[in-house]
């Protein structure tokens, strides 16, 4: 049996800004379809921000909601995985905090992009086992479409804005809703294949002022696309023999919702049949650091993932980075 203390899943929540986009809005000012949209990438619509919003307001949602789901109006540490922070000093987590009415607990952002949320339920484990705090809200946040060209059709048509959230306390490694072991990693040497080049410290202390399209988030598509279905098929793997499993004994597999062929392409690696497979891209895109907890929350409401089943969670993003993890999931309120 194993012994320590573990963090475990308590609440989830999630929150999607309330202006619905369809691919034939995006068609009005794009070279592009919705034929062309959904066979690349598998989205119909996608949620936008709202002029004045930001990502700390998407993260208050989630994680209010994740804090209700918990039943619990405090918790002794607060991580926000975000690729947008509402602006780069400070980190947005203290301000979401405070927002909460959780005083002065400790707060920090985690920056892994679409990795986020796996980077912060590391972090979140590591404040639990250490001792720091006895409970933590997680929130995953992003307002991509402050940093996508709206433009380029390459990126536009696939990134959008929301947040997720759970709340994780200290427990038992052997009960429902506790972590298995966390696979990390990373590969700086190909971080131009995802980035933003503009204003950063690198590009400020040029001296040389930088392009428009600078400040805009890139992507090398066709790279990316094989980087990630390696980096989380292996990181899947590991993590299933980590904690004892089989790859037959995942009864929901939910990744980072990047893009449907990506999705379909780990999935048929793993050899994880479609029924067991969960996804919302079709709906919500490719909404960054949100993107795994938005699907848990949403399939937990749908009945789609309930207690009992064994998850394995994986993601791949810039860095470039990747992780996976595993957990039996628990009985949850969704509000």
């Amino acid at each position: 049996m194993s012994t320590g203390r573990a963090a475990v899943v308590t609440g989830i929540g999630s929150y999607v800004p309330p202006n619905i986009v369809t691919n034939e809005d995006l068609s009005q000012r794009l070279d592009t379809s919705d034929e062309w949209i959904r066979t690349r990438t598998g989205i119909a619509e996608r949620f936008y921000i709202t002029p004045g919003t930001s990502t700390g307001d998407l993260a208050v949602e989630a994680g209010l909601r994740a804090l209700k789901s918990a039943g619990d109006e405090q918790v002794g540490a607060v991580v926000l995985a975000t690729t947008t922070p509402d602006q780069p000093c400070p980190a947005t987590a203290p301000q979401v905090a405070a927002r909460l009415g959780l005083g002065q607990v400790p707060a920090f952002d985690v920056a892994a992009v679409c990795s986020g949320f796996l980077y912060g339920l590391a972090s979140a484990a590591g404040l639990i086992a250490s001792g720091v705090a006895d409970s933590v809200l997680l929130i995953a946040a992003d307002a991509f479409t402050t940093i996508i060209n709206p433009e380029d059709r390459t990126t536009a048509v696939i990134f959008a804005d929301g947040a997720g959230a759970v709340v994780l306390r200290a427990g038992s490694p052997d009960e429902p809703g506790a972590l298995g072991p966390l696979v990390l990693g990373s590969d700086g040497e190909l971080s131009h294949l995802i980035e933003v080049p503009a204003g950063g410290s690198r590009q400020r202390s040029s001296g040389r002022p930088a392009a428009p399209e600078d400040y805009y988030f890139k992507m090398l598509g066709r790279e990316t696309y094989r980087h990630a279905v390696e980096r989380m098929t292996s990181a899947s793997t590991e993590a299933v023999e980590r904690v004892g499993w089989r790859l037959d004994d995942v009864d929901r597999f939910a990744a980072h919702q990047a893009n449907a062929r990506i999705l379909e392409a780990v999935s048929d690696r793993l050899g994880i049949p479609e029924e067991r497979r969960l996804s919302n891209i079709a709906r919500v895109g490719n909404t960054g650091a949100a993107s795994i907890p938005l699907l848990l929350a949403e399939a937990t409401a749908d009945g789609r993932l309930t207690a009992g089943n064994r998850v394995l969670l994986t993601a791949f993003g810039g860095g470039l980075s990747w992780g996976a993890a595993t957990v039996v999931w628990p009985e949850l309120q969704t509000i």
